[in-house]
């Protein structure tokens, strides 16, 4: 996502906005007096991916129709051990 903000409000959150541009991949186009100066921008060498890239990467996996069956025999023999000292 791209988000155009003053140079007044950039340096006010600063920190928030490295957070977003490191973990949200997004960039800001930063202005002063309406006027574009400058761009934070996710840096070239960055290895990780976006919320949406791993949203898609997740629904391109193929479906396992027998999982949720698979995942109640394993709750069904899951059992709390009767002494805790055991």
């Amino acid at each position: 996502m791209k988000v155009e903000i003053s140079s007044t409000q950039a340096a006010r959150q600063f920190g928030d906005c490295l957070a977003r541009v490191k973990y949200r991949g997004d960039s800001f186009v930063i202005t002063r007096n309406h006027e574009r100066v400058a761009e934070l921008i996710p840096s070239g060498g960055s290895s990780g991916a976006s919320w949406s890239e791993i949203c898609e990467a997740l629904a391109a996996l193929p479906v396992d129709p027998g999982f949720a069956e698979d995942m109640e025999k394993v709750n069904r023999m899951d059992t709390t051990a009767t002494n805790s000292w055991a």
